[in-house]
């Protein structure tokens, strides 16, 4: 048996774009992804801590250092620049696996920057 388990969280990341006419996805900052052990191409859940809009997507790798954290397409619709959100990303492992399983969560300073 496998089970879904907390993998990766950016934690109380801000919002720099929302960019409506795109294919959709969300761009997080490159550095930000390696930091967060987060890949290009996963599926992320995104928190919206400013309205409590919960959604799901895909990750692009945006400019490295860049800050940037943008939500493309319809989930657009759901958050504004300058919200507050918490990008999660999961994993399938056993329970054995699951027992000694260190997820990984960074907590971005102003500007999207590492600590």
């Amino acid at each position: 048996m496998l089970i879904q388990r907390f993998k990766s969280k950016i934690h109380r990341a801000t919002v720099t774009e929302a960019n409506l006419n795109y294919v959709g996805s969300i761009t997080i900052d490159e550095s930000l992804m390696k930091a967060a052990n987060i890949l290009e191409g996963e599926r992320v859940q995104i928190v919206n801590n400013n309205n409590g809009a919960r959604l799901e997507t895909y990750v692009i790798k945006g400019e490295a250092n860049s800050g940037v954290i943008c939500l493309n397409g319809a989930a657009a619709r759901l958050v504004q620049p300058g919200d507050v959100v918490i990008i999660i990303a999961y994993a399938y492992m056993t329970p054995e696996e699951s027992a000694s399983f260190e997820p990984t969560t960074i907590m971005p300073k102003e500007g999207n920057r590492l600590p």
